[in-house]
């Protein structure tokens, strides 16, 4: 049986250089150039839709979920990038939560999962 490995996702917006630019700014600030943008090895390609509202109607149906090891510096970055916080970062059983939301209204999550998770 072969395992379908993600490599990639499309984002759709009906404002895409905004979008992009900010998923750069908050997410791969060092990353240069036109095209996906390079998310440690999973590609995040923005495009314009227009089968798309201008915002997500149902943003929690599906979270981009990063996983970090160091929460800390993850935060850090994202504060500065002035992302849009939806809740206190938490501590949960398996780790920690930070949630939060693009201009498009998606919902993401940067992760530390705890050793034993």
């Amino acid at each position: 049986m072969t395992i379908l490995t993600p490599g990639s996702l499309l984002l759709g917006s009906t404002q895409p250089e905004e979008l992009r630019e900010w998923y750069r700014n908050a997410l791969a600030p060092e990353h240069q150039g036109e095209g996906p943008l390079d998310l440690g090895g999973f590609l995040l390609v923005i495009e314009r839709r227009d089968d798309v509202e201008a915002k997500n109607d149902e943003p929690g149906r599906s979270i981009l979920n990063f996983h970090v090891d160091d929460f800390d510096a993850a935060e850090k970055q994202l504060h500065a990038a002035g992302v849009d916080w939806l809740l206190p970062v938490e501590d949960r059983p398996f780790g920690r939560f930070g949630t939060f939301a693009d201009p498009d209204g998606n919902y993401l999550q940067i992760i530390q999962l705890k050793g034993d998770a």
